[in-house]
């Protein structure tokens, strides 16, 4: 059985899904490898590492999908410019893809019919559930890490004041607001940069769990009581607020949005669209030069101005919706993402090459599309398919 590492095509990534040492590791299991001649450079791995390490490298991408049984990618599908060709329809008819699908983001739901029209099993890396088992390939909590991280020093280089308390000669500047909205990982990684940059610090959440997170950090919290069965999902994540809810939110962060420098948006529901919970007249209340970081864009945003990829300035508030933030720190996200999916394939193939076990529990959360059908809940649900 033949494993393919392409080189991914979309623009600031620098991952890959396996570094030489994984390949070994794939060798090890039974698997031969495929890689793209290339695939490692951003992340500072040369072809020499992994054709020592038991890989073929292969120059031309059409062929390397063509002759892998599985395909290893970091993010989903996208149109490949080079050969003219979408990384979906390259995949052989009846393969397997193990990647970053997004399946309920709106903007991805043509690829996941073209997987589900080509027969492909495809599994997305960010519906493993939250179980002790699943822990070692819970990639989305390890991506997580650094754009909570990266995004946050990303937003300080944007504003166009200091961050900390600063005292001059001239009189003492006062400390930048950043707030957070969702306090999953990404959230707490962000309040802990914040709070080393001096920031004072505002958390907003409907978990009590993860409001004591933030108070944790030194994080001011601000009042949101929802009842637990309606605010906790599977695992201890955040679930889906009706109407109602999602209208109390705003309104409690209206005010909140009008005095922040820094805005983190990171409230996802897994598998599923992400909540919109920043509007563009909330965007108008905010004072110019303050910065809105929408981490759930691959998702499709919590603000409702979010552009997909895009940075830009609405009214003086600068608007960023980086969809790929961890590949702007290759040398550690691609070593965490390609142990976390080394770990998966060893599940996935518990039995052998060759021999995929469907009805283990990690696998079936995160089953997107499998004998010409769309299974995965969370994309039915945003396809209206449910």
């Amino acid at each position: 059985m033949i494993i393919g590492i392409p080189k991914e095509i979309l623009e600031r990534e620098g991952r890959v899904a396996a570094l030489p040492e994984n390949v070994a590791a794939y060798v090890k299991m039974g698997f031969q490898v495929l890689v793209e001649t290339g695939a490692g450079i951003g992340a500072y791995h040369s072809d020499e590492e992994y054709r020592a390490a038991g890989a073929t490298l292969v120059p031309d991408v059409q062929d390397l999908f063509a002759r892998s049984d599985v395909i290893l990618k970091v993010k989903q599908p996208h149109f490949n410019k080079k050969v003219g060709k979408h990384e979906a329809d390259m995949i052989g008819e009846g393969k397997t893809l193990i990647t970053f699908i997004h399946p309920a983001t709106p903007s991805n739901h043509d690829m996941v019919r073209t997987l589900r029209d080509r027969k492909i099993t495809a599994l997305t890396m960010d519906s493993i559930p939250r179980t002790s088992r699943a822990q070692s390939m819970d990639c989305l909590t390890a991506m997580s890490t650094i754009t909570g991280y990266k995004a946050t020093l990303l937003a300080a280089c944007h504003l166009p004041v200091f961050i900390p308390l600063m005292g001059t000669a001239q009189g003492v500047l006062k400390p930048a607001k950043m707030l957070c909205v969702g306090i999953g990982v990404v959230g707490l990684q962000g309040l802990a940069t914040g709070k080393r940059l001096g920031a004072e610090l505002t958390a907003v959440d409907i978990r009590a769990d993860a409001r004591m997170g933030a108070q944790s950090l030194g994080a001011k919290v601000a009042g949101f009581d929802v009842p637990p069965e309606i605010a906790l999902g599977e695992g201890g994540y955040a679930s889906a607020l009706p109407e109602e809810w999602l209208e109390k939110e705003r309104a409690l962060l209206a005010p909140l949005l009008a005095d922040a420098d820094i805005v983190l948006l990171s409230a996802l529901v897994p598998g599923e669209t992400a909540p919109v919970l920043i509007t563009e007249k909330m965007v108008d209340g905010m004072k110019a030069g303050a910065v809105i970081m929408d981490i759930s864009i691959d998702q499709g945003g919590n603000c409702a101005l979010t552009r997909a990829g895009e940075e830009y300035l609405h009214n003086g508030v600068l608007v960023s919706g980086l969809a790929n933030i961890p590949g702007s720190v290759p040398k550690h996200s691609a070593w965490m993402y390609a142990q976390a999916v080394q770990e998966y394939v060893k599940n996935l193939f518990k039995q052998g090459p060759g021999k995929m076990d469907l009805e283990d529990d990690i696998v079936s959360h995160s089953l997107v599309t499998h004998a010409g059908k769309i299974v995965h809940q969370g994309t039915l649900k945003a396809m209206k398919l449910a």
